[in-house]
């Protein structure tokens, strides 16, 4: 196969060997079958578009495929897709490609010609379509790899839409770099993709896609910094055929300050009729520009209009010259490298720093007039759906507003049909502001500003903006006026009601909600008052009115099937399994047995968030009654369900992430754990922090208190009720194994009071947050009570006697009113036994039910009771017993990497002397440095004295070490520790006869 090149620059590289090694390495490595991908970063004009153009033209003469995307900048609005469309556009032109083309449908659908102008939309469907779209990607590279070894470039990352970074995340993360089962060869394709690194301040979209991708194994980062003045000296004497004075050299070599680009324009400009150089890149841009002939300063101007590229029939309709004016005028600017031509008539800037400068220099009505024109122009016959976006922008730019606020809609919808529920936000959000700048006679007909801001409130929370959904519905609720349609103002207040509950904020959701309910008369019925009703339920049930939510939910379960509303039933016979108690509840056969009624109705009735809701309770149900392997396996349907319909950052996915994570982190599958948070992260949209809590988990196990700082970071972004819970755990156990008891307690209390609802029912990890901070009183009270502080004993006991009543609360009543299941039955029997250990000693028995109690599945936490267990066994003399749980012990910290653990044991197996019973133990910690070295020389048969000179201490001192020593081993003269030392391995010489 060939090779598809988009620009050819002839400017020299200079200075940039380590870059284009390392690069040349992964096309090496990527044309023996090890798909990579490299990230590459660097300030505007720094040189990533030439060193990018010189990879590939060494990828060319290796007999690769190269094809290059970019993204443009469209201020607010986004053009989904825009880079791959622009690949696909280059392979349909070229007739070597159609038989891969013709083979995947994906290229119609993408370049417009496809099912998706009159499809479903893709909630309709699920979702399933944006699924097949990025495995019809995914496909189409593989098959143009088979073929050939392929570069695909991706130019400019920061300008990407939020659907193009969706999609390069699925193809890095589980598309094209996988490699395939079996041992078979991976597929020949690197990846190389650019952003500017200035560009991207604090909140910038691309930051977290970043973040997460170069954890992928198959992805690197490689940074071009500023070239350094050698180098730019270099590259500016190698711009001219004549040598530049030495002093020109070296003031352009500063003002350039290692940018290529700079040190290109400058030299540029030398030859212009001005004082000196100008002091900024847009001015140098500027007296390059200005050098041209008026006709190329004319069509550069209506160039940097149409955006960094613009084909050449589009240029010329709307430069408005014909073909014999603007050939020369586009063969100047070409000339003076200001535009680069492709191979596919189109024309690019040589850098986006050339067309904003152009741009910036626009009078303003001569701005607006060519705006206008591009719009009419693209808006003319045979105009494409993908289009929409890009002529709303010029409508908007040109001062056309109620074209503007078309295309926006149009442009909302079609984002809708390809699942990019961000890029559809934006457009609606475009459509609102414009909403009260056009004459209601020239506004689109069908929506109203109130409806309009409905689907806004929706869009956000589908993109997993919770907050601004919020907002939004807020704002629909400001917007209805005091004779606006009774099922619109209900709707809205039911909506918002629901936007509410998702951030927590609990008392708000439950007054909206009743508010709604109040508007609708539940006769005649109507599906308005179901879903009204639907969501009063959940409210009713978040504040403690059960009896009125289950009361409600009965009726409105009813209505909903006799109006044949399945969704809605569905969404009502959830809630009831979170009403029902008893037999009923979602932890029970009879519970999951509704569950599964309900998710069969909504995946019918084509409703995702209802159908996920139900997959989200079914995993949480079998979590709760400690079955752990179907909890994964409802976790991971849901979520492949939510993957499917776009909606990943919507809030049940995201707790069915933690949830599935979590049931990782409790089965102590910890690698495995940590492996798949850095997968999803190249999958999932960036969403909630919580999300990543059970590697947080994992990180404080294995010694790495750091997770407590980023744990409290949560804290510090809007309230989150479960990003409060996961820091409050990280925290509490944090503090606990600082030994800072007060700490502990302290947050514990705050997270439990923090999370309690608006009705006064504290959370369910109240026990085991209580149980937590009770561990570390119960040290506290031994110490104190070893020191003889008995009114700080008394205090800690009183303390701990109020922790111990919180515990046994929270696991006899549940959020349904019934006792918590396996896992906070587990917590107050460690619970139980932390409070006997303050009141009477440590109890075997009391940490044999703790150790039982956590047997459904809780690996860590076990083996932490059991560490507790081997305690007590010893200080009941069961030295046998207490040896055999210590090794136990040993063995899963060692498995797990709990690292904490580990060292805990060890100091148990020392303070115990059970290095005899535990296998695998370090004996020689048994002993300090010192003792060490006396019983080295005491195996030699030295003498106190002569130890004592060898060693430069008194021979006082090392009888001191010696009786130590004897203590230790449990032996009861020299000759007998040298025995026992020999036999243990703490000494590997004979022993000498004693002097």
């Amino acid at each position: 196969m060939g090779v598809v090149p988009q620009t050819s620059l002839t400017s020299p590289l200079v200075g940039r060997e380590a870059e284009l090694a390392r690069l040349t390495g992964v096309l090496e490595r990527a044309r023996a079958g090890e798909a990579r991908a490299v990230l590459i970063a660097g300030d505007a004009g720094v040189g990533k578009t030439r060193t990018l153009d010189e990879v590939a033209g060494r990828a060319v003469a290796a007999g690769t495929t190269v094809l290059t995307g970019h993204c443009v900048d469209l201020g607010d609005v986004g053009l989904p897709y825009l880079p791959f469309t622009e690949i696909l556009g280059v392979l349909a032109a070229d007739e070597r490609f159609a038989p891969v083309l013709a083979a995947h449908p994906v290229a119609d659908r993408l370049l417009g010609g496809g099912p998706d102008d009159g499809s479903a939309p893709a909630r309709a469907d699920g979702g399933r379509g944006r699924l097949r779209l990025f495995e019809g990607v995914a496909a189409l590279l593989t098959e143009l790899a088979a073929l050939a070894p392929l570069l695909l470039v991706l130019e400019d990352l920061h300008w990407a839409d939020q659907s193009s970074r969706d999609l390069l995340r699925f193809l890095l993360s589980r598309g094209v770099l996988q490699r395939p089962a079996g041992g078979a060869p991976g597929h020949r394709l690197a990846v190389l993709a650019s952003y500017r690194a200035d560009d991207l301040h604090r909140r910038h979209p691309l930051r977290p896609l970043l973040a997460e991708l170069v954890r992928l194994p198959a992805v690197e980062r490689l940074e071009l910094r500023p070239l350094p003045d050698a180098d730019v000296a270099r590259l500016v004497r190698s711009l001219r055929d004549r040598p530049l004075p030495d002093a020109t050299v070296h003031r352009i070599v500063e003002r350039a300050e290692g940018n290529a680009f700079y040190a290109e324009e400058l030299v540029a400009a030398t030859d212009a009729p001005v004082e000196g150089v100008p002091s900024g890149l847009a001015d140098v841009l500027l007296i390059r520009f200005e050098q041209l002939s008026d006709t190329a300063q004319q069509v550069l101007r209506t160039a940097a209009v149409a955006g960094r590229r613009v084909g050449h029939d589009l240029l010329r309709d709307a430069v408005g010259l014909p073909d014999e004016e603007l050939e020369p005028a586009l063969r100047e600017a070409l000339g003076r490298q200001l535009l680069v031509a492709g191979d596919d008539g189109a024309y690019s800037f040589r850098h986006a720093l050339a067309r904003e400068a152009v741009y910036a220099d626009l009078l303003p009505g001569e701005r607006s007039r060519l705006h206008g024109a591009f719009a009419r122009l693209l808006a003319g016959p045979g105009r494409r759906s993908d289009s929409a976006a890009e002529r709303a922008h010029h409508y908007r730019e040109s001062h056309d507003l109620p074209e503007a606020l078309a295309a926006s809609l149009e442009a909302a919808d079609h984002a809708q049909r390809v699942g990019a529920p961000a890029e559809e936000l934006r457009h609606v959000e475009a459509a609102l502001d414009l909403w009260g700048a056009v004459d209601a006679c020239a506004r689109p007909v069908g929506p109203d500003v109130v409806t309009l801001t409905l689907r806004a409130s929706a869009a956000a929370a589908h993109a997993g903006e919770l907050h601004r959904a919020v907002s939004l519905t807020r704002s629909a609720l400001a917007g209805l006026g005091q004779d606006a349609d009774l099922e619109l103002a209900a709707r809205v207040r039911y909506t918002l009601a629901g936007n509410l509950l998702d951030v927590d904020n609990l008392s708000a959701a439950f007054a909206h909600s009743s508010e709604a309910l109040d508007l609708i008369p539940a006769e005649p019925p109507s599906s308005t008052w179901v879903w009204a009703a639907a969501t009063h339920v959940m409210t009713a049930r978040q504040v403690g009115e059960s009896e009125t939510a289950l009361r409600v939910a009965r009726r409105a379960l009813r209505v909903a099937e006799e109006l044949g509303v399945p969704d809605a039933r569905a969404d009502l016979l959830i809630s009831l399994a979170g009403l029902g108690g008893g037999s009923g509840s979602r932890s029970t056969s009879v519970g999951r047995e509704r569950l599964r009624e309900a998710r069969e109705l909504a995946r019918r009735a084509g409703n995702a968030p209802v159908e996920m809701r139900a997959l989200f309770n079914l995993a949480i149900g079998c979590f709760e009654s400690g079955d752990l392997e179907e909890c994964l396996h409802w976790a991971a349907e849901g979520l492949d369900r939510a993957r499917r319909s776009g909606l990943l950052s919507s809030p049940y996915p995201r707790e069915m992430r933690y949830l599935r994570l979590l049931v990782q982190y409790t089965l102590g599958h910890w690698d495995e754990c940590v492996r798949e948070a850095a997968d999803d992260t190249g999958v999932l949209p960036a969403a909630g922090s919580h999300e990543l809590g059970p590697g947080l988990y994992v990180a404080l196990a294995r010694g790495d208190l750091g997770a407590a700082e980023r744990a409290r970071a949560l804290l510090q972004e809007p309230f989150d009720w479960m990003g409060t819970l996961v820091a409050g755990i990280v925290l509490t156990d944090a503090a606990v194994l600082r030994g800072d008891a007060e700490d502990a307690v302290r947050w514990a209390r705050s997270t439990v009071e923090t999370l309690t609802d608006d009705a006064g029912t504290p959370p369910a990890v109240t026990v085991r947050l209580t149980t937590l901070a009770l561990s570390s009183v119960a040290d506290a009270v031994v110490e104190r009570r070893g020191a003889g502080d008995e009114a700080e004993v008394r205090r800690w006991t009183d303390t701990a006697a109020r922790l111990l009543e919180q515990a046994r609360s929270s696991a006899g009543h549940s959020f349904d009113g019934i006792p918590q299941g396996p896992e906070g039955q587990a917590w107050l029997s460690r619970a139980e036994a932390e409070w006997a250990r303050i009141v009477s000693g440590p109890d075997p028995a009391a940490w044999e039910k703790a150790v039982a109690a956590f047997s459904y599945g809780d690996a860590y936490e076990r083996a932490r009771c059991r560490l507790r267990l081997a305690e007590a066994l010893l200080a009941a003399d069961r030295r046998e017993e207490a040896a055999a749980e210590a090794d136990t012990v040993r063995r899963e910290a060692d498995r797990l990497g709990a690292t904490l653990l580990r060292e805990r044991i060890k100091d148990l197996v020392r303070r115990g002397r059970l290095t005899d019973a535990v296998p695998g133990s370090d004996r020689t910690a048994v002993l300090t440095a010192r003792e060490q070295d006396v019983l080295r020389l005491l195996a030699l048969g030295r003498s106190n004295r002569r130890i004592g000179e060898e060693l430069y201490i008194s021979a006082k001192t090392a009888s001191v070490h010696v009786s130590n020593i004897l203590g230790k081993l449990g032996a009861a003269s020299r000759t007998e520790a040298v025995a026992v030392a020999y036999r243990q391995g703490l000494v590997t010489s004979e022993p000498s006869p004693s002097e």
